[in-house]
């Protein structure tokens, strides 16, 4: 008995052992991200032609081994970036939504960390034991005008058994003559998932997915559970309750759900939101951090030591966060006030070229809201509700706009501004008020799908704007509005 104990305190303390070098393993990675962050890439909107100059530049690397594998619909190519020299093959690929580009910007990171002079220990031992291969942007005709479809309109992740696009039959292809042991199917998720009743966003979401409507577990989904419970203690660290869980619903159509059929251990990684974080730069390095850790664990094999039931622990997806909430606004009805809760999204709008954007913020949902939460709060507890005003005089040129004092125009609940034609041909107001055309009528209708253009005031008095879904305290000048709408 005491020989079984022994051994018992063995197991406990080496796995502890294995966790804490996992932990301090992520942590200087996280802190040493700065050292290997692609800066050619910024923002989210990143198109084909900067995908392939940075596989250009990495052409030179020695130690990777570069492949055109296919071509999108419109002839852009598909490419396959190769490294190590183990036997246990693991396959990753991203953007196959053309809008979904956190992963993308990840993997060129990794790239740059394989590539770098650092942690040459735990480098060694992963491409000692691995073989590596990244097929980033697989959707690149979606990434050109940054929207989900290819140019078939149709949704790759939905083209795993007709197989009708070449940029799904690239990916069949590849999977298969890779025999890949584990795969990483990498996507964006709306930014308004929470862990589940909480008010955190899941800034990271993980799927092991089935394999067949009864969702059994295998050996092949059961190691991609085990590792995504070791990718889910490291981003603890850095994330905390900010991890979700997606729906396993077999989907009989879908890539990871097949893929998993096809014998590689499939792990779906959605990146959401994280506050002020509209790039996804944060998001991006924790992308990097966790798959990282997750290769390393994968290489000295430390993720068996996971127990699936801890992946069953992590909080399913919910649906439940708002850009912003206003709780317990008073609203004037018909004579009388009525106690509502707002929620307001603030959505964005792809300029020409699909390299920016701009925000139109609606009132999506409105009542009793005390089970939902947001990024940003207000208890509007006795304040009431006036709909904004339009300014009484015409302005017809920039110089105009410049002259209005707009702090007190605000505070006296002007929130449109009649413009002068040449104001209105632009997408949008780089302005905190609203420009409107003479024909412009005024929205004093309070429902889900309205502009979210308003004010808070108490006794009379204004304190709150809340200009095309953006919360600004008046007596606190330094809140921006981002941007306001050409209204017509």
């Amino acid at each position: 008995m005491n020989k079984i104990i022994s051994l018992l305190c063995l197991l406990v303390f080496s796995i502890a052992n294995l966790l804490a070098q996992t932990e301090e393993f992520a942590e200087e990675l996280f802190e040493n991200y700065p050292d290997f962050k692609e800066d050619k890439i910024t923002e989210r909107r990143i198109k084909h032609e900067l995908i392939i100059s940075l596989i250009e530049d990495l052409k030179a690397e020695a130690e990777l081994e570069i492949m055109k594998v296919g071509e999108s619909i419109e002839g852009r190519s598909l490419n396959l970036i190769s490294l190590g020299n183990g036997d246990t093959d693991v396959f990753l690929w991203s953007q196959m939504h053309g809008d979904e580009s956190t992963a993308t910007m990840a993997i060129f990171d990794i790239l740059n960390f394989f590539n770098s002079d650092e942690f040459e220990a735990e480098k060694k031992e992963m491409l000692s034991n691995l073989r590596i291969h990244f097929l980033p942007m697989l959707n690149p005709d979606g990434a050109e005008k940054f929207t989900r479809r290819n140019s078939l309109g149709i949704d790759v992740n939905r083209d795993a058994l007709r197989l009708q696009s070449p940029e799904a039959k690239t990916l069949k292809r590849v999977r298969d003559s890779l025999e890949a042991d584990f795969g990483f199917n990498l996507h964006d998720q709306s930014k308004y998932y929470n862990a589940e009743r909480t008010e955190k966003p899941a800034t990271i979401s993980f799927l092991s997915p089935a394999y067949n409507y009864e969702k059994d577990i295998n050996k092949v989904r059961g190691n991609a559970m085990k590792v995504i419970v070791k990718m889910n203690q490291v981003l603890q660290q850095f994330a905390p309750g900010q991890v979700g869980r997606y729906n396993d619903d077999f989907e009989p159509r879908a890539f990871g759900d097949n893929i998993q059929k096809w014998g590689t251990s499939t792990i779906l990684i959605e990146s959401g939101g994280y506050p002020d974080d509209p790039e996804k730069q944060e998001i991006r390095k924790l992308n990097f951090v966790s798959i990282i850790t997750a290769l390393h664990s994968i290489a000295t094999g430390n993720f068996k030591d996971s127990g699936i039931s801890e992946y069953e622990k992590i909080p399913n997806n919910d649906r439940m966060l708002f850009d912003l909430k206003l709780t317990g606004l008073g609203y004037d009805l018909n004579g009388k006030t009525y106690t509502l809760d707002l929620g307001i999204n603030q959505f964005e709008n792809d300029l020409k070229g699909n390299l920016d954007f701009y925000y139109s913020g609606r009132i999506v949902d409105q009542g009793d809201l005390s089970t939902s939460f947001a990024y940003e709060e207000l208890d509007a507890s006795g304040l009431k509700l006036e709909f904004g005003k339009i300014y009484p005089d015409m302005v017809n040129s920039k110089e105009e706009l410049d002259k209005l004092d707009t702090s007190d125009l605000l505070k006296k609940g002007y929130a449109y501004i009649k413009a002068g034609e040449a104001l209105l041909q632009q997408d949008y107001a780089e302005f905190p008020l609203n420009l409107v055309s003479i024909e412009f009528k005024l929205n004093e209708n309070l429902r889900p799908g309205k502009d979210a253009n308003f004010f808070l005031a108490k006794n009379g008095d204004i304190k709150y704007a809340v200009i095309n879904g953006f919360l600004s305290d008046l007596d606190n000048p330094e809140q921006e509005i981002k941007n306001a709408l050409i209204l017509k």
